[in-house]
């Protein structure tokens, strides 16, 4: 699959698009989603995310949990992909939407309410697939589809799930820019990408604003841009390490968005980290 690959002559002049094109790629998208939801290939995911389901958690005893591998959701004409870490255990593997169900002050919302403020979501908070939420421009999806135990995937089991990132990426043809919730999530991209071009070495370091022009690469990429970001998790959000102004920061450079400089206090410089 060469979903990264494009003529380099795209990104030197303005092509327009035919009319047709929202017409063919949300079957594409849907027939992915297929394949995600029904994949078994990691026995100790499969068999964590079946027993939270089961025994759910006592707030959720009314729930019939979702319980299997959870797809991307968001616009299939987004030129902006929002890559994060995995579902979470009574979140996404409950609700069936990554960054949905998380409760009051999860990432969920976090992450909704920037995306409310730049104009890619039409709200400001996710709570269960039936919601009223719509993305606008964004997709998101995760680079471990089934919640892991203690939300740490193995390495065998961030590698199996490429498969399904480079199948939704190729469904989604206007994707140019990748937004990494996290280290994982950065590092996935970047395992993903080597499958196609050879890497630089050092890789360019994670960190909240690092930005990589793929394109320097020299193999014409249609995903031309990686930007860095931290993971909206309560621990970086409860603690102060992430904050909204620095997620309106980032979300105003990216393609599409609204000018969110009322909510911006000012950028520092990338700060390498592993969150």
């Amino acid at each position: 699959m060469t979903f990264l690959l494009v003529a380099r002559q795209s990104y030197h002049c303005s092509v327009k698009r035919p009319k047709s094109t929202r017409l063919r790629h949300p079957a594409a998208l849907s027939a992915v989603r297929g394949r995600i939801i029904l994949c078994e290939r990691c026995p100790r995911l499969r068999d964590y995310c079946r027993a939270v389901a089961r025994d759910k958690r006592a707030a959720y005893r009314s729930w019939t949990y979702w319980g299997r591998p959870v797809p991307g959701f968001g616009d299939p004409d987004a030129r902006v992909l929002i890559l994060g870490l995995a579902p979470a255990a009574h979140g996404a593997n409950r609700t069936g939407r990554v960054f949905t169900g998380d409760g009051a002050g999860g990432s969920g919302d976090f992450l909704m309410a920037a995306l409310h403020r730049a104009g890619f979501a039409n709200q400001a908070t996710s709570e269960r697939r039936d919601d009223g939420l719509r993305l606008t421009g964004a997709y998101i999806a995760a680079a471990v589809r089934c919640a892991p135990p203690g939300n740490k995937p193995a390495p065998a089991e961030i590698a199996a799930c490429l498969d399904h990132l480079e199948a939704e990426v190729a469904a989604l043809p206007q994707v140019d820019t990748v937004l990494a919730l996290g280290r994982i999530a950065w590092e996935a991209w970047w395992q993903l990408l080597g499958r196609h071009v050879p890497l630089p070495r050092p890789r360019p370091a994670f960190g909240h604003g690092a930005t990589v022009d793929l394109r320097a690469l020299g193999a014409g990429h249609r995903v031309a841009t990686l930007v860095g970001c931290y993971h909206p998790s309560r621990q970086n959000t409860n603690t102060g390490t992430v904050t909204a102004a620095m997620y309106d920061a980032i979300f105003q450079t990216l393609p599409g968005a609204l000018d969110a400089s009322a909510h911006v206090r000012g950028v520092g410089p990338s700060m390498p980290d592993t969150r």
